[in-house]
């Protein structure tokens, strides 16, 4: 698929936008009060993947986060401030990489060019972030309700505050907790500019159907060609939105997050636990980095003949399994050990 053109943004040592690979993000939600369990979870989110972590900077006193996650982790943080550019100001000194900030809830002219000028002295980039619940009382008006061209207006509003100021390192994000309504908003505004998007369902739900509905908004619109930075929200881990982040761009091919795995429904003819297998398999493959897709059939009908693409996989037996690279038979082996043997396979790829 042919990827939307953006402006191509520095984020510490990551980049958004242009040619660069589409990132994963996750946001802490650990109390900002608690700086040794905000490390601990960012040093989690990093080990599972997470190119860039957001954290939310209520007030001054959590500014804190900002050195002693950094101190800990590589990946570029991200400081999510509401209405205080004195906070924005603050995060940028001590060494934040991103600032989420909307423009218009700051204040007056004074204080929007003193944050797009200290951002821009340490070439920091601002996300502009809007949602159905934070629409101006104008646009509102003009539209009657939140539609997905009222979010559209509003994040171009406030990229127009940071323009005035020849401030354009910026990122928009138009999130909605209706799918439908979240995905024509972004498609509206990738005609209507060439900055980078960050995609979301906002408020999506529990890791079920939190994960369906970002699968389907977030999903669809990078089939277009449209988002460069996504995050998976969800009521639960934020190491859980970052193995979604990755598994959906896994399930559209897009970049290299470790295996892809294949597996059938199965049906009357499964003579195993293909469904334990398969489950066992994903979790103890979770974190290889191999670029391979991994076959778990039931039975030789959907085996080695419709797998013949995977590079390596299983297909059950009678309380065996045939293990096959390429279509092609390499052992067979009883069904407690089989989940062993295909690791020990895979280890040697």
């Amino acid at each position: 698929m042919k990827r939307r053109e953006t402006k191509k943004i520095a984020v510490g040592n990551t980049f958004i936008g242009g040619d660069s690979p589409i990132t994963v993000q996750s946001m802490l939600n650990v109390p900002s009060t608690d700086i040794e369990g905000s490390v601990k979870q960012a040093v989690q989110l990093e080990k599972a993947g997470c190119d860039i972590i957001r954290i939310a900077v209520p007030d001054e006193d959590a500014v804190r986060l900002i050195p002693a996650i950094k101190k800990e982790i590589s990946v570029p943080l991200v400081a999510d401030i509401h209405f205080n550019y004195k906070i924005a100001l603050e995060s940028a000194a001590a060494g934040v990489d991103k600032i989420r900030i909307n423009p218009g809830n700051i204040g007056s002219d004074d204080r929007v060019k003193l944050v797009a000028d200290e951002c821009r002295r340490r070439n920091i980039p601002i996300r502009i972030g809007v949602n159905s619940g934070s629409l101006e009382k104008n646009i509102l008006e003009k539209y009657g309700k939140p539609t997905p061209q009222a979010l559209c207006d509003s994040a171009l509003y406030h990229a127009s505050l940071l323009e005035k100021f020849d401030f354009d390192n910026i990122v928009l994000s138009m999130k909605s907790s209706n799918v439908a309504f979240m995905k024509e908003a972004y498609e509206l505004a990738a005609e209507r500019c060439s900055y980078p998007l960050h995609l979301g369902v906002t408020e999506a739900g529990t890791e079920r159907m939190g994960l369906i509905k970002s699968a389907a908004g977030i999903g669809s619109l990078l089939l277009e060609g449209i988002g460069d930075t996504i995050r998976v929200s969800l009521t639960d881990e934020p190491v859980k939105e970052v193995y979604a982040a990755k598994d959906i761009l896994k399930a559209l091919g897009l970049g290299n997050y470790g295996i892809k795995f294949v597996s059938c429904p199965t049906c009357g003819r499964t003579r195993i636990d293909l469904i334990g297998i398969a489950k066992q398999a994903e979790e103890r493959l979770r974190d290889c980095k191999k670029n391979i897709t991994v076959a778990i059939m039931g039975c030789i009908v959907n085996g080695p003949g419709e797998a013949r693409e995977a590079d390596i996989g299983i297909a059950g037996g009678d309380g065996v399994g045939l293990i096959f690279k390429k279509g092609e038979i390499i052992k067979k082996v009883p069904e407690e050990i089989l989940l062993d043997e295909l690791i020990k396979e895979i280890d040697l790829m």
